[in-house]
């Protein structure tokens, strides 16, 4: 039996070039700059620099206080960038240059998640969608001249 995809996904163009907004996708200390559900408080540790099997831990808040740790599942510099955390939910970014600068695609995947029917249950797909769409939101204004 093949399992159903369960992945929701936002794109946007942004005015810069795909290895610009990678560079703050790769680093991990940025991610509470521009993570638009806003539960993404600090990152912990090392690396500086996100590469393929890299584990980074993020400190969160989304009404108590708790630590994530992640490590880097899919990674192709400049391209392509995805970590899982302990439930194996994984998040990606995948960009892509275009006239006028970079489709990027934000995409949160618990097809291979623990607990997928109470993620469903919860309202994540749609509550992840919202901040996903204001994380792409932030990215842009960082990347296009917001401040740095």
């Amino acid at each position: 039996m093949t399992e159903t995809a369960r992945v929701v996904s936002v794109e946007r163009v942004i005015r810069a070039t795909p290895e610009k907004i990678f560079d703050l996708l790769a680093d991990p200390t940025q991610h509470p700059r521009f993570d638009g559900s806003d539960t993404v408080k600090a990152a912990r540790g090392d690396p500086a620099r996100l590469s393929l099997g890299a584990q980074f831990s993020m400190d969160m808040r989304m009404g108590v206080p708790y630590r994530m740790k992640n490590t880097v599942v899919e990674f192709e510099d400049g391209r392509r960038i995805a970590w899982q955390h302990s439930a194996h939910n994984v998040w990606r970014y995948e960009l892509e240059p275009v006239d006028g600068g970079t489709r990027v695609r934000e995409s949160f995947d618990w097809t291979n998640g623990r607990g997928k029917k109470g993620i469903e249950l919860m309202g994540y797909p749609e509550r992840n969608r919202k901040g996903m769409e204001a994380t792409l939101e932030r990215l842009a204004y960082l990347v296009e001249g917001g401040p740095a």
